[in-house]
């Protein structure tokens, strides 16, 4: 019976299939799961934990320095061995560290489980990225991470919502007890269901002087280069917004409850999910740049709308929301398109091309979340002068880089 519903199987997940972008956009998932599902439970676990404010947000910074750490590994070794079985071994050290995340006795536990579970989860996106380049390219590429994005994007909006209902039903572990669920499932489904996607495997060794000299020539690319920095500086804006809006947004100012910040935050994410499924209907016909375009002066608008919210004291919260709900409509234009911007020229180097994008957007992510946490209190400035200056320098990027970009297109 079960080698009868295998091909099967397969068949429906053959590349360029919907199941297959289904299960993708699930294991992209699993970043945004993990991150915005126990949002509403930090304030909880420093009461729990007996842990100061500062402590608690680097539950948030080391896994963003783990995402971006592990991220370095996984590409270079799937350009070796395969996608499919190094994403195995990445869901299996998520599975185990979101199970310690919810044993954790102190912050300190759980600060090191959380880097582990980053550490693992970081395998799932970089490689599901890199199977979007095995099988896409160029602006079809970019229409496939668009509609990926669309469906990812429920997670952030779902997330907190979820995890407020835990939160306020069973406390904050049950938060990391529902992701090893989750970790079970996508692990069932890429061994039965995933075929592997990589037509050539990197001859040689693996070893550091060959990961380094693949490395070497993926950084050297100046389109790379423009599509990363762009990227990067989204993902800054991003990072500054989901560190610092849950103690800013329940703290004295606005004073919403765990279940209210949830929604409110849901709310401003589904942004990404319009922005991405509007990029997927629109890429074709404009192209990776335009597309780029429009959403970094989206980014540009909802990060200048932050900052004049903050400065003008306005502590109605559905200001800041609407801002942000234009900040991640942004994204869901750019990010996609950038993405596919940037792996188009590696064909055979998808993986480690990939591993780069990821480690320097989560790394330099996890700098600025560590930095707003040290100078949070019961202003907003540290979320909103990032917000707005990283979506202004996003746009300036796009503008200056432009010719750069389309000669590598043509």
């Amino acid at each position: 019976m079960l080698g009868e519903i295998l091909p099967n199987s397969l068949q429906m997940l053959a590349p360029g299939s919907f199941a297959l972008t289904l299960l993708l956009s699930f294991l992209t998932a699993l970043g945004p799961l993990s991150m915005d599902m126990y949002l509403p439970s930090l304030p909880d676990i420093g009461r729990s934990l007996a842990a100061p404010v500062a402590q608690v947000q680097l539950t948030i910074a080391c896994y963003l320095f783990g995402f971006g750490i592990g991220q370095i590994v996984y590409g270079p070794a799937s350009d070796r061995f395969g996608r499919k079985p190094v994403l195995l071994v990445a869901l299996a050290l998520f599975g185990l560290a979101t199970l310690a995340c919810a044993a954790a006795q102190t912050i300190n536990q759980l600060i090191a489980a959380r880097f582990a579970q980053a550490l693992g989860g970081a395998g799932a996106i970089v490689l599901a990225r890199a199977v979007v380049r095995d099988i896409h390219s160029g602006v079809q590429a970019s229409r496939e991470l668009s509609l990926m994005g669309a469906i990812t994007g429920l997670a952030p909006i779902v997330a907190p919502m979820i995890g407020g209902v835990l939160q306020t039903a069973f406390g904050w572990r049950a938060c990391f007890v529902l992701l090893i669920s989750f970790a079970l499932i996508a692990g069932a489904a890429i061994t039965y269901l995933l075929p592997e996607t990589l037509a050539k495997r990197t001859p040689g060794p693996f070893s550091l002087q060959a990961m380094g000299q693949l490395y070497r020539s993926v950084v050297t690319h100046r389109a790379f280069l423009a599509n990363l920095a762009i990227l990067t500086m989204t993902f800054v804006g991003l990072f500054a917004w989901i560190s610092g809006a849950p103690l800013v947004m329940q703290g004295p100012r606005y004073g919403l409850s765990p279940l209210v910040f949830g929604i409110t935050f849901a709310i401003s994410a589904a942004g990404y999910t319009l922005g991405t499924f509007a990029a997927s209907r629109i890429v074709l016909r404009l192209g990776i740049n335009r597309t780029i375009g429009i959403g970094t002066v989206a980014l540009a608008i909802g990060g200048l709308i932050v900052a004049l919210v903050t400065a003008l004291g306005l502590t109605n919260v559905i200001w800041l929301v609407g801002a942000m709900t234009i900040y991640f409509a942004g994204m869901g234009f750019t990010l996609p398109a950038s993405m596919a911007g940037a792996l188009t020229p590696f064909p055979d180097r998808a993986g480690t091309a990939s591993s780069i994008m990821g480690f320097t957007q989560q790394s330099t992510a996890a700098i600025a979340a560590a930095a707003i946490g040290a100078y949070l209190g019961h202003s907003a400035w540290p979320v909103a002068g990032v917000v707005s200056a990283m979506g202004c320098a996003a746009f300036l990027t796009w503008a200056l880089t432009r010719r750069i970009r389309l000669a590598d297109l043509s």
